[in-house]
């Protein structure tokens, strides 16, 4: 069971996205967090076009620079969590102080979001995954997200293949 589940396992909206690596799930998981969160000219533009900047980030720095707070960490898995009104211009993300604080957090209007990369073993190598899951705290929350996601979901899913595919082609050389 991902360590994704201990943190948000009943969700609104969630997406997927894997890719094999030929490396250990440990170096999988080294990649991907290492990984240049502004990968190509099409993932800087999406993300720049969202209001994020990515200069020379990891990442791993990019999540956290952005208000995600570690919600657990192991060798093979990486689990980040935010709390917010996304669908607004500036993303109105609560600041966390920890983990508790994510799991406490029930702010009416907001979503809660996890996020992870994770590594499993597979022949020849690993399966490395990103996922994905929001949950929303109230009604209105979910409309909104909704309708924020059919604008956005399709470029969220876009930079997600491609940090996948930028990782798995710094794995093969």
């Amino acid at each position: 069971m991902p360590l994704i589940d201990d943190w948000l396992p009943e969700f609104d909206v969630g997406e997927r996205h894997d890719v094999a690596v030929p490396v250990a799930p440990e170096r999988a998981l080294e990649l991907a967090l290492g990984a240049p969160a502004a990968s190509d000219r099409i993932v800087k533009a999406l993300l720049v076009g969202r209001g994020m900047t990515a200069r020379e980030e990891t990442i791993e720095r990019f999540f956290l620079a952005h208000r995600f707070v570690v919600l657990a960490r192991t060798p093979t898995e990486w689990v980040v969590g935010a709390v917010g009104a996304v669908w607004r211009p500036r993303g109105g993300l609560v600041p966390l102080s920890d983990p508790e604080a994510w799991r406490a957090a029930a702010v009416p209007g907001t979503i809660k979001a996890a996020a992870d990369f994770r590594a499993e073993r597979i022949p020849g190598g690993s399966r490395l995954t990103t996922e994905t899951r929001v949950k929303a705290m109230d009604d209105r929350a979910r409309r909104a997200f909704r309708l924020y996601w059919v604008a956005v979901g399709p470029f969220s899913a876009l930079i997600r293949r491609r940090w996948l595919r930028a990782i798995q082609a710094s794995a093969r050389r």
